[in-house]
């Protein structure tokens, strides 16, 4: 494939926005041949992905994992040369646990565990029971994950399984995730077999033949260097990455070709393409297309986010009175505590602290407890000290704490998100050449955008080639 017109501001593709989805798809538009550039606002590619150390630790500012739920992640880690960086997480990690009546129990990992599971009442294992006899709700309606499980499985499961789950996930609030946008396999079991517990059965069979794994299954792995060992490859591998570069408009020429106008240290950048990928979040991609597509970006502009606040703290290990043999907990909102959970980082994986020390990563914030993120460091150290000292027996301060906030960290899936959403596909279809590609879309996991990136990838460069074809 050329690049449209001349010069070093010419390229096929322009990829707007340097996280995960972002380097992803203009990797992928890269090996299927297409002259790629991506712009990113911040002094660095990757977005929320960053990995740090300190007196010896390995800490994360954003995901602390990923999970391997489709063969298509360890083909992009082979593309890369990384997967001999993998690091598969321990084999105590399977092991998680939720707070219930102030105390961490782990969760039941197999029929045998959930019959004699305290996670759960008797009366909450017998409603099960009902499950495969309750009809599924009528195709057309959107539930939110709140009522869905409380129809389906009851109250008590909702309380104690699913709602630290979607905390944990989305640090939402399941009265708001849309089933069919946030968890649309679970909405398709229901609607394909009439019921969740004969749909897991018979469906495994379905996903054995496609090689994917279901997420509550799939095993989790970073890499020995962290996450960004992931951004960092993606990076490298395109090469023409222009960090400090905020976009300020997106046009659309005559010839169907595009301009994109940014600025870096108050100098003024015009790009021309073929195609764009706007993989930027929504209320940034919103603004580009205000005057673009107005439909598009009034429904981006809707889409709400999450502000979550992530702890690292190194203790020495004497100082933690809970083994930390597991991945981690997350805490029901039922419990009416301050964090949503924590990670048993240096349990998760090797070489995550220093000898004599464990590093713990925890979540404050989200939808649950929306002004806690706003409050001061010198506030939250020790509402999380309180916290963990309750729930895991830290009898004295850590070593140190870092602290970091994501003001905008995780979009919603709330009640009309597919609606919302559908504004763009029109954007896509009246605007050739345009794409979006970013974790409102396709779900919010690492996994999730790196298989919403390949499929971008793929029809940007089909795009491209059928422009190539007809010059």
């Amino acid at each position: 494939m050329s690049a449209t017109g001349t010069g070093a501001d010419a390229v096929d593709v322009i990829v707007i926005g340097g996280g995960i989805s972002g380097l992803a798809a203009a990797f992928g538009l890269q090996r299927r041949g297409a002259t790629v550039e991506v712009l990113e606002a911040n002094a660095r590619a990757g977005g929320v992905i960053g990995t740090q150390r300190r007196d010896g630790a390995l800490y994360e500012n954003g995901p602390n994992s990923a999970l391997d739920t489709a063969p298509l992640i360890n083909e992009l880690l082979d593309a890369l040369a990384i997967r001999g960086e993998r690091a598969d997480a321990s084999a105590v990690a399977a092991t998680r646990f939720i707070v219930r009546g102030g105390k961490l129990i782990a969760l039941p990992m197999s029929p045998g565990a959930f019959l004699t599971t305290p996670a759960f009442s008797v009366g909450a294992k017998l409603r099960l029971l009902r499950e495969p006899f309750i009809a599924p709700a009528p195709p057309e309606a959107e539930e939110s994950i709140a009522a869905f499980v409380r129809r389906r499985l009851g109250t008590e499961f909702l309380d104690y399984a699913i709602d630290p789950f979607v905390s944990g996930v989305y640090a939402g609030d399941p009265e708001r995730i849309s089933v069919p946008a946030a968890f649309p396999r679970l909405f398709a079991l229901e609607q394909k077999y009439g019921s969740l517990i004969r749909g897991q059965i018979k469906g495994a069979r379905e996903r054995r033949e496609s090689a994917e794994k279901a997420k509550n299954t799939a095993g989790s792995f970073s890499f020995r260097g962290g996450m960004q060992t992931l951004t960092d490859a993606l990076a490298r591998s395109v090469g023409r990455v222009a960090t400090g570069v905020r976009v300020e408009r997106i046009e659309r020429n005559a010839d169907g070709t595009w301009a994109v106008t940014g600025a870096r240290e108050g100098e003024t950048l015009v790009r021309r393409a073929k195609a764009i990928v706007l993989a930027v979040p929504a209320y940034e991609a919103a603004r580009l297309l205000r005057d673009l597509a107005p439909p598009a970006a009034q429904g981006l502009a809707a889409i709400d986010y999450a502000a979550v606040v992530s702890v690292a703290s190194a203790y020495r290990r004497a100082d933690i009175a809970h083994p930390l043999a597991g991945f981690g907990f997350l805490v029901p909102k039922k419990e009416q505590r301050k964090i949503l959970g924590t990670l048993f980082s240096s349990s998760m994986f090797e070489g995550r602290a220093a000898e004599g020390t464990v590093l713990l990563t925890s979540f404050i914030g989200g939808l649950r407890n929306p002004d806690l993120p706003a409050q001061s460091d010198a506030a939250l150290a020790p509402l999380l000290q309180a916290e963990l000292a309750a729930l895991i027996g830290a009898r004295n301060e850590p070593l140190w704490r870092e602290i970091t906030r994501w003001t905008h960290a995780i979009p919603q899936y709330d009640l009309g998100h597919r609606e919302r959403l559908r504004p763009l596909d029109d954007a896509e279809r009246a605007l050739p050449g345009l794409c979006f590609c970013a974790n409102y879309r396709g779900g919010v996991s690492v996994g999730d955008c790196i298989k919403s990136a390949h499929a971008a990838a793929e029809t940007v460069a089909g795009l491209v080639r059928g422009t190539a074809a007809r010059a």
